[in-house]
This record gives C-alpha cells, structure tokens and sequence, in this order.
C-alpha cells in the first residue's frame, strides 16, 4: 500500500509548479564562485574569479545591479554576510586578504592580511569573530571590532569548509577523511570528531530553526544531522557527483544540494523525499535560499562550451520566480 503525500509536500510542490523560472544577471566577467543573501535578503552579493564582488538589490523576484566591489588582487573565492548587520559583508581571496564590505556605503570598511591563498570564510553568530581557511588548511580567527588576528590554527588534515553552529559555542571543521571535526569555542579544544561519509566531507550547512545541519560528500550523499544528539537522521541519494554545496531554505523545510550533476535538488527536509529540481547545463558550485522566501539564487561553472555560448561566464541565477521557462 502507498502511504498518502504529506499535506505540507504536496503544497511545497504545487508552489514551485507555479513559481519555477529562473532569471539570469549578468554579474561578472568570469565564473562565479559565491553568492549570498544580506540577512534581510534586500541584497545579494557574488564573488568570482574575475576578482571582485557584485551586489544586488532584490524587487519582488527581480535583481538589480547595485555595485561592483573592487579591491582584491586575487579570486574571490568565498563571501559571507554579517549574521545580524545587513550592510556588512566579508570575502575570503586568494590574495591573502580578508576584506569586510559596507554595502549601504559602498566602500571597503578593512582589509585583513592572512598568511595564506584563502579559500573560505564564514562569520560567528554573534558578529564578533571572522573565521577564514586557506590552501594550507590554516584556519584564521579575526576580531572583527579591531580587525586584528586573534588566533590561528593549523589542522593536519584537509580543511574543506568551516562553520559555527547557531549558537556560537561549536566550531565545525568538514575533512578529507570523511569526517566533521567538532571543536568548543573559544577555546578550539577538540569536542568530538563525527564520522559521517566514506569519501571526503565537502560542505556542511545549518539550518535557520537550530535543529539540523547537512553534510555533503564526494560519495553524492547528502545526510541530514541531529545537532544536540549528532545522530544521522537521513541521506538524500538523488545525485550522481560529489556534492559542492547545501542551503536550507528560510523556514527550513527544503535542502538545496548541487555538484556536478545537471540538476539542483530540492529536497523535503522532513521525508527526505524530492520536492523539485533545477535543469541546469553545468556544474553548479554556489547555492543559496533567501533568508524569507522560496528563491533560489545559485551559479554554475563556465566550463562547458555549449554552456558559455549562452552567456553563461559570470552569470547569477535566480529559481523560484512567479511562472514558468516554457
């Protein structure tokens, strides 16, 4: 006997049958390697190989271009907005800068040097403390109200992506090994280290409501997390690739996932079970849901050549806009 679609799923699948164009920006001259949401989700920002930051204002469904950040020297390889000052934002490049960005001013407001080419960034709960790794699996922890180094880490295992959870008082590492190393916060004492996948620990995301967090790994799963228990609740087994990258949506009821597969998944963060998918023609690295609706701003690889003839270098994709393609 087939069990009867939960209310609620059927409704989140009916709302993307009527809201599922995507509308593409011109953001930058090359790939696009991160885009985020302001925590107001007026603004949305991307970072790409082209060196700087564009942003965005958001009308309804529609994006315009704000301003082009210039600055570094390097790739921008990762940026992250304050948790709770919707003007500020921060990027992780290849320079061996931190930079923090004041989008309403429209200027760069500091400019940290690190030792290393910096890959990615994320910024503490409570806005006081910027965390940013490197290449050399170094990771940096910057007072953000002195702008000066307050402590740094060396790891001896590859560091893939870094975050807090939404408390503040746990710092998550994802591994080459598989696995998640948890550490207390100040302090970065070793907590627990949580084997979560057979191949390499990609990305890891948290939910709004503090419930969950979602880990992706080069073995395509994606599993969804118990934070207080650190109980694998439920994989999500619907790509082919290593997954790239998570976004819970605003209410944290839906888990975007992508890779190299020509689909985004939306997936039910409740059943597991698929909600919609994104039609893409290449590898998708960047996703992220707005901090208060179902949009989807995400970006994809530039490599393919069918690809690029559709003016796809540098381009900012927006799913979940009222209509359809067709």
């Amino acid at each position: 006997m087939i069990a009867p679609v939960r209310p609620e799923l059927l409704e989140l699948r009916n709302h993307f049958k009527k809201n599922k164009k995507i509308r593409d920006y011109q953001a930058h001259s090359s790939k696009v390697h991160s885009v985020g949401w302001s925590c107001d989700g007026k603004r949305l920002a991307s970072g790409s190989f082209d060196k700087s930051v564009t942003i965005f204002t958001l009308d309804r469904d529609r994006l315009s271009k704000e301003h082009t950040f210039t600055g570094h020297d390097g790739s921008v390889d990762q940026i992250c907005w304050h948790s709770t000052n919707a003007n500020l934002l921060s990027t992780a490049s290849g320079d061996k800068t931190v930079r923090i960005w004041d989008s309403r001013a429209k200027k760069c407001v500091s400019k940290i040097n690190t030792k290393g080419e910096n890959i990615n960034i994320t910024w503490s709960p409570d806005g006081s403390t910027i965390a940013v790794g490197n290449k050399e699996d170094l990771v940096t922890f910057i007072d953000t109200r002195t702008d000066k180094i307050r402590e740094e880490k060396q790891f001896k295992f590859e560091v893939n992506e870094i975050s807090w959870n939404k408390d503040g008082d746990l710092f998550f590492l994802t591994n080459g090994q598989g696995c998640i190393n948890i550490l207390s916060y100040p302090n970065l004492e070793l907590h627990h280290i949580l084997q979560c996948h057979p191949g390499t620990c990609i990305c890891i995301e948290f939910d709004p409501t503090g419930k969950y967090f979602a880990t992706g790994s080069a073995d395509a799963l994606v599993s969804l997390w118990d934070v207080n228990d650190l109980v694998c609740l439920r994989t999500f087994q619907r790509l082919d690739w290593p997954v790239r990258t998570l976004s819970f949506s605003h209410d944290g009821k839906l888990l975007a996932s992508a890779s190299e597969d020509l689909i985004i998944d939306i997936g039910d963060v409740e059943s597991g079970e698929k909600v919609t998918e994104i039609t893409v023609e290449a590898a998708t690295f960047t996703v992220a849901w707005h901090p208060k609706q179902y949009l989807l701003a995400f970006a994809c690889d530039d490599k393919q050549e069918r690809y690029e003839r559709k003016g796809g270098s540098g381009t900012v994709r927006l799913f979940g806009c009222y209509g359809t393609n067709e």
